[in-house]
């Protein structure tokens, strides 16, 4: 499987400021240029009150109402000494949650050291979680493939081959018999978690799919917005190679095959592909299969323990 590993992935800072309707209190002349590439967030109770070990100025920090009672309870001596340590980390950004309003000292300290500073209605516990999970995604690991990727009957199939092969008009033979398209040609891969395997077309050419001898076709146009969609998990991965005389091909699916992309084990199937092979349907049936399989049902394997209770 060909693929291209990306370069670490980050997003403008005003991007996530929008996409939260954070207000802002301050930000520095150079606010188009700050950028976030850790995915998880932090609450500095222990730096504010002076343990710093282990401290990660990378992520965005929040502040709740219980940081800001421990700074509410300091002399304003004691505070601005705080801050100032805390300030002159190089942070990310600033986010004050419960529409808490800043202290002058921070506004002041802000402007010093340049960090945005701003404000977020939203509670502690809702803007982590809900940030948490954005920033997750928007800066998983991820590689790109060279493949199609449709959805047939809820289920994400990865479909490779090699170039020529006929990937772009079985996605379209998907689509007319309704299901959707989410990529053609590139492939878009992000590991949003330990187990999750999310694609996605790249923005340029989403919704498009390429068919020798026609042309670019929008599907979206085409067949309408219902047969296509930005993105889907990947839950099987389907090969496409040559026929092959002589070769050996799985008959019946007892040995349980997996690719691996970025360490997620991804079950996968190879269908040699020669004329007369209806190969929609051989996609449909093996994407119902698979979705058998994890509601635990695997017809290869109730037939084998037929055949030893029958052999017995």
């Amino acid at each position: 499987m060909s693929n291209s590993v990306k370069p670490q992935n980050r997003i403008k800072l005003k991007a996530i400021v929008q996409e939260f309707d954070l207000k802002p209190f301050y930000e520095p002349p150079h606010i188009d240029d700050i950028y976030v590439v850790r995915p998880d967030v932090s609450r500095p109770g222990l730096p504010l009150a002076g343990f710093y070990k282990d401290f990660e100025n990378e992520r965005i920090q929040l502040i709740g109402n219980m940081e800001n009672s421990y700074l509410e309870s300091l002399s304003t001596e004691a505070r601005y000494k705080s801050l100032d340590t805390f300030f002159s980390l190089n942070l990310v950004c600033l986010i004050l949650t419960n529409g808490i309003v800043p202290y002058p000292e921070m506004l002041s300290l802000a402007e010093k050291y340049k960090v945005p500073l701003y404000s977020s209605s939203s509670s502690t516990s809702v803007i982590t979680a809900a940030m948490n999970n954005r920033l997750h995604v928007m800066l998983a690991e991820r590689i790109t493939v060279h493949g199609v990727l449709v959805e047939v009957y809820g289920e994400g199939v990865l479909i490779l081959g090699d170039s020529g092969i006929g990937k772009s008009e079985i996605a379209i033979e998907l689509v007319k018999r309704g299901h959707r398209l989410i990529a053609d040609d590139s492939v878009d891969i992000k590991k949003v978690s330990t187990t999750t395997l999310v694609g996605e077309a790249p923005e340029l050419i989403r919704h498009y799919i390429e068919l020798r001898g026609i042309g670019i076709v929008d599907v979206s146009r085409i067949f309408g917005m219902g047969s296509v969609k930005n993105s889907e998990k990947i839950e099987l991965i389907i090969n496409f190679e040559h026929w092959e005389p002589g070769k050996e091909y799985e008959r019946l699916g007892l040995d349980e095959i997996t690719t691996e992309i970025m360490g997620i084990s991804v079950p996968s199937i190879t269908v040699p592909v020669q004329p007369g092979r209806n190969l929609a349907v051989i996609i449909e049936i093996a994407a119902m299969n698979n979705r058998q399989k994890k509601m635990g049902y695997n017809a290869a394997a109730e037939l084998n323990k037929k055949i030893i209770s029958y052999d017995k």
